[in-house]
């Protein structure tokens, strides 16, 4: 594929500081020619226009993710629990009717060049988590690209199919993922919005494509106001437990 750099988010989940931090240090990283959101841009926290308008404004290509869907009732959101829930009635209460026809038209996978876009899985692209050995290698069967690009889980993680199966990995600021088209993978860039893993920073992936080789993902933390946020969620009524845990990262 031509030469490019990709801003790869992921779980944005209505955190507009998150959110601005990242982009703020992508741009302090060297920049880049696209973002690439892999789902739930909506949900949880209290600035879901705000984020949509970032991502609107910037050149990117973007997937459903289950928040995304819940808020435009394509998704029944009794189906979380209840802080979920919750966020996700007064999410479609507040958004205008063009930010949810967005999310509405948001695909549920797509493909550019040698990478696949899915929220959750290719077996189940906006429910399933990419947690599991077998998950991996379902996914890993229906793959037509030797990369493929997921969310939904919050945590950051690279899963390298092999001939018995899939071995999986905590990403590594330090250590970059190498691309090579002969050795198939599936990547999670973490939450920008909500992480889960036990670092309450927002976390994000640079690609830096040659034009020649395959490439290489860079995956990077950053802190960002998170009182900020907790603030807006408390004024806006939405369940404490949602403030609360973006300092715990879990």
């Amino acid at each position: 594929m031509p030469a490019m750099r990709a801003l790869i988010v992921s779980d944005i989940h209505s955190n507009l500081e998150a959110f601005d931090a990242v982009l703020a240090d992508a741009e302090a990283r060297g920049g880049y020619d696209v973002v690439w959101f892999l789902g739930d841009l909506v949900g949880y926290g209290a600035d879901p226009g705000p984020c949509i308008e970032r991502l609107r404004s910037l050149p990117h290509v973007a997937i459903a993710g289950n928040h995304d869907h819940a808020v435009t009732g394509k998704l029944n959101p009794d189906l979380f629990n209840g802080a979920a829930r919750a966020a996700a009635l007064w999410t479609a209460d507040v958004l205008t009717y063009d930010e949810l026809a967005y999310l509405a038209g948001l695909p549920e996978v797509r493909t550019e060049g040698d990478f696949t876009h899915v929220h959750g899985s290719l077996r189940d692209p906006v429910m399933e988590y990419l947690i599991s050995e077998p998950a991996a290698v379902a996914t890993f069967a229906l793959m037509r690209t030797p990369f493929c690009l997921v969310g939904h889980s919050h945590y950051p993680i690279v899963w390298t199919e092999h001939e018995r199966g899939a071995d999986v990995a905590l990403l590594d600021e330090m250590e970059p993922v190498v691309l090579n088209p002969d050795q198939r993978v599936i990547v999670n860039p973490g939450s920008v919005g909500q992480p889960r893993d036990g670092d309450w920073r927002a976390s994000y992936l640079l690609y830096d494509g040659d034009g020649g080789d395959a490439g290489v993902l860079h995956h990077r933390r950053v802190e960002y106001d998170i009182t900020t946020a907790q603030g807006k969620i408390r004024v806006e009524g939405l369940p404490e437990s949602l403030a609360d845990r973006l300092g715990r990262g879990h």
